[in-house]
């Protein structure tokens, strides 16, 4: 369970105390879904930084030029390879073309391994799944609609994507994870995180006067990029594989909040939850034995789900 946050202060109408305001306040919000590491990335004077630590949020200190407008960043709960190895942290550095970017993942990819067999993508250092992401945008050479969209399709697991470029354009790759953006038109202000609950309460913690907020829409297999401007571009990919059987038919996101279902009062979802926690060393009973304690089977699944 990680999460996403991050804005594009596309009007540069925030002070570097609102800026650094915003970003802690944002980070320790989303603390709640990993503690065990936490990154930023941005791009200043032509160039672009990354800075992460293995620590929570809390207790980072963030030292952003006032010239870097728009911010990535990512709270870490590990699953695979080592918070302690920094470089196993997001987001990820990489260059496709001659585009550097930034990568941070929600979620979990369980074809990583048949992924660089099959394009025989080279060794890295780097020990969590999240990075053939990363490895997979390098090989098809560009950071756009269609390279990640290639990208995509060849991901199975769950996930949200957020990628940076060195030109300050913010991509949103939307699969089967969570993912809430707030535009505040006033402000000339995005602001994002993997989940409403958590952006609604760090906006609230914020007490900036920002205007009021207009929700952005985003759905399963969409890209969506916001550009230095602020202007929004869209476009697609098949996400068919994230919902097949294979995939253990997870269960869309927005379909759930559409119907307003309790996952607990799902059998098949709590039997597809118990058949993927086997793959991560969980049994049936410890699922129920997490139920009984009080977890909602999302936040099982959320658990399992990041790299």
């Amino acid at each position: 369970m990680c999460c996403l946050f991050g804005f594009v202060d596309y009007g540069h109408q925030l002070s570097r105390k609102a800026r650094h305001r915003l970003l802690t306040v944002l980070s320790t919000a989303c603390e709640e879904r990993g503690t065990d590491a936490t990154g930023i990335a941005y791009n200043v004077s032509g160039r672009q930084r990354i800075f992460k630590r293995p620590i929570p949020a809390h207790l980072m200190w963030y030292r952003v030029p006032s010239d870097a407008t728009v911010v990535m960043g990512h709270t870490r709960m590990t699953t695979q390879g080592s918070a302690l190895r920094n470089g196993n942290n997001h987001p990820f550095r990489g260059r496709a073309g001659n585009t550097n970017f930034a990568l941070a993942h929600n979620g979990v990819l369980y074809n990583d391994r048949m992924l660089k067999r099959r394009f025989r993508l080279p060794a890295s250092s780097i020990e969590t799944d999240s990075y053939v992401a990363v490895q997979l945008l390098e090989r098809y050479g560009k950071v756009d609609f269609e390279g990640l969209g290639a990208m995509a399709e060849e991901l199975e697991g769950s996930f949200t994507i957020t990628t940076l470029t060195e030109r300050d354009e913010l991509y949103f790759v939307k699969g089967n994870n969570p993912m809430c953006i707030y535009h505040y038109p006033a402000a000339q202000l995005y602001v994002y995180a993997s989940t409403e609950e958590i952006l609604k309460r760090a906006m609230l913690q914020a007490q900036l006067p920002l205007g009021k907020a207009e929700k952005v829409n985003l759905f399963s297999g969409e890209i969506l990029r916001i550009n230095a401007r602020g202007k929004i571009s869209r476009s697609h990919f098949d996400d068919s594989r994230l919902y097949s059987a294979y995939s253990f038919s997870w269960p869309r996101w927005d379909r759930y909040e559409a119907v307003n279902r309790p996952y607990a009062e799902d059998s098949n979802y709590l039997d597809d939850l118990k058949a993927v926690a086997s793959l991560y060393g969980l049994y049936p009973e410890d699922i129920d034995a997490l139920i009984e304690d009080g977890m909602d089977p999302a936040e099982i699944e959320e658990m399992l789900y990041c790299g």
